[in-house]
């Protein structure tokens, strides 16, 4: 298979979610949108790249880099993909069109091998290098996996006051830790006060998993959580199945929050629990150069 090949069946697609979504997304949404009408299973979905990642998602994540330094969308920090005003003028790519991308690409991050000297491990590596700063939230980042890591490594029960911990920094009160066998997989329940008036009841159930979760898990959930609650809470250190998403917000049934693994990291990010932020600098050589005459 050629470099970049695997890459190029998402490029347009890529393009065509950000439109259908006005524009910009959350890179989960593309990834389901592109998931839905490529026809991609949950299986193939789940299989994981040696970093760990979806195998799909990466693929699809470095579509978008490619087209960040192609200049069809933009390369935000924030962790929002959004089209340049090219990326929204114009049309679908031809084949040769996405050749040609891939080979700019590919010649200005390895610019002293030729193409059939170029192994795809060193081609990764090169243009990371070069779409880590355009791309921060795509190309897998050291202290998120390990962060991970280190959470599918608890033990259950201190993954669970992991969660709890967590959903106390976010608002939530009187927060208990359950876990009691037979109780339909409940391991918590806390209360989250919107204002004085409102309030809701919320049940939560902790998976220290690697796989995804799947329909049936929040069909048994929403069984045990019948009657005793407003909301449940389902948060793991893997992925949700698509089928599982769309069960879980379905008209006419409790509603069910799903918080995945990448998502408990940025928790842990924003509220700086583990994780310890440093700020780092890297030489800006444009503001140097009128100075060298």
């Amino acid at each position: 298979m050629p470099i970049g090949s695997r890459f190029a069946r998402y490029m347009n697609p890529v393009l065509n979610a950000l439109r259908e979504l006005d524009g910009s997304a959350r890179p989960g949404e593309v990834y389901n949108w592109v998931a839905q009408h490529l026809g991609i299973s949950d299986a193939e979905r789940s299989e994981k790249h040696r970093s760990g990642a979806s195998k799909v998602e990466n693929d699809i994540a470095w579509a978008r880099s490619y087209l960040v330094k192609a200049g069809y969308v933009d390369s935000s920090r924030y962790g929002v993909w959004s089209l340049t005003e090219q990326g929204r003028m114009a049309e679908a790519l031809s084949d040769e069109h996405i050749e040609d991308i891939i080979r700019q690409v590919q010649t200005q991050a390895a610019p002293g091998l030729v193409a059939a000297e170029v192994t795809e491990e060193q081609l990764e590596k090169a243009v990371t290098q070069q779409t880590e700063e355009a791309a921060p939230e795509d190309v897998p980042r050291g202290y998120r996996e390990q962060a991970l890591e280190i959470m599918q490594t608890l033990p259950p029960h201190g993954f669970e006051r992991l969660c709890q911990r967590l959903l106390r920094e976010s608002g939530f009160q009187q927060v208990t830790v359950t876990g009691r066998a037979g109780d339909g997989g409940i391991d918590g329940i806390g209360i989250l006060q919107i204002n004085p008036f409102v309030s809701f009841k919320v049940l939560f159930q902790c998976k220290r998993w690697t796989s995804a979760v799947g329909s049936e898990v929040i069909d048994s959930f929403r069984g045990a959580m019948a009657g005793r609650a407003d909301k449940g809470l389902i948060l793991t250190t893997g992925t949700f199945t698509s089928p599982a998403q769309r069960n879980a917000v379905r008209d006419g049934v409790l509603p069910i929050e799903l918080v995945d693994g990448q998502a408990l990291v940025s928790l842990l990010e924003q509220r700086e629990l583990g994780l310890v932020p440093r700020t780092t600098y890297e030489i800006d050589y444009k503001f140097f150069e009128e100075f060298k005459n």
